[in-house]
């Protein structure tokens, strides 16, 4: 299979680079000593989330040939092919679990898409009706090069902004940011760590790797968990990424995602949907190694109830 490379990557960043925001890294001086903190808050582009990277990337290859595009998300890509099908004066179609939080199917019919809401597990099946009767282009949440690749431009930044880098950890769910940004520290800071981050109750990616195949939980266990945005599965595309760009696997708790989220906002100043916050999550386990540390902050469009929820609970210390 043929893997995404810094090359391919490169070339996404060129093309990306009116439409995005280049996220800093931010010094989070509460960190441990021994692994000093940083965040990319991705949470900081237009739609809220890393995803417009991706979304941009595909749909300007497609921008010249193409009178519709079809998508199909939880969320984050959902908005982020909304947002740029708009920019490029194309129509999205887009494709939304039912369980999916409110705000996020509103804030993508108000880039003007039309959405379309699927029983839980039908998502890409739909897609593929509404592909049939507009003739359009499916622009997949991960399983696509210029998705993978749109996605590597941020390892591009951390390791321009941060060359010294020792570990990265990343939230994993259909792969697609993890090989992204895999690829780019593979090949630029090559003595670093890159780290995937699960919830403990859609851990598949972690058992999938340490069984060497792609292994299938049930949507309904993958629901459970809070963070929302990390319930897809690898393909065999990013799966094989996966299995060439990280170094391990960290599965985090309910509890550790929620007070990770809650300290993004006391500590940092930083909004994040539960998705977003389990990379920091992972680095409270302390079972990194020491030097620079990054933690990828995936996004912020959280559901304003599940925020009042997280909210009421007891500040860090």
């Amino acid at each position: 299979m043929k893997l995404v490379t810094i090359d391919d990557v490169r070339s996404a960043a060129e093309r990306i680079r009116p439409f995005v925001v280049r996220t800093p890294l931010l010094p989070a001086r509460w960190g441990n000593p021994d692994r000093p903190l940083w965040i990319k808050p991705e949470n900081l582009q237009p739609i809220g989330a890393f995803k417009v990277r991706g979304a941009f990337n595909a749909v300007a290859a497609v921008r010249d040939t193409a009178a519709d595009v079809v998508a199909y998300s939880s969320g984050n890509h959902a908005q982020a092919v909304a947002y740029a099908a708009a920019t490029f004066g194309i129509r999205a179609h887009i494709v939304m679990p039912k369980e999916t939080p409110n705000v996020k199917v509103q804030a993508t019919r108000d880039l003007g898409a039309r959405v379309e809401l699927s029983e839980a597990g039908g998502r890409e099946m739909l897609a593929a009706e509404i592909l049939a009767q507009t003739d359009g282009v499916l622009i997949p949440p991960f399983d696509h090069p210029d998705v993978i690749a749109g996605q590597g431009t941020i390892g591009i930044e951390i390791a321009e902004d941060l060359p010294s880098v020792r570990t990265v950890l990343v939230p994993v769910s259909g792969g697609g940011l993890a090989s992204g940004i895999g690829t780019s520290i593979r090949a630029l800071c090559p003595n670093a760590e890159i780290i995937g981050v699960e919830p403990e109750l859609a851990a598949d990616t972690a058992q999938s790797l340490r069984e060497g195949r792609r292994v299938d939980w049930s949507i309904e266990d993958r629901n459970r968990t809070v963070a929302d945005g990390l319930r897809s599965q690898p393909s065999e595309l990013t799966f094989a990424h996966l299995q060439h760009v990280l170094d391990g696997m960290i599965t985090v708790s309910e509890s550790e995602i929620r007070s990770a989220t809650r300290e993004l906002i006391y500590r940092a100043r930083l909004v994040a949907e539960p998705s977003g916050a389990v990379a920091l999550a992972a680095y409270r386990q302390n079972a990194t190694p020491p030097g620079q540390t990054v933690v990828v902050l995936s996004g912020g469009n959280v559901e304003p109830r599940i925020l009042q929820e997280i909210l009421a609970e007891p500040a860090p210390a």
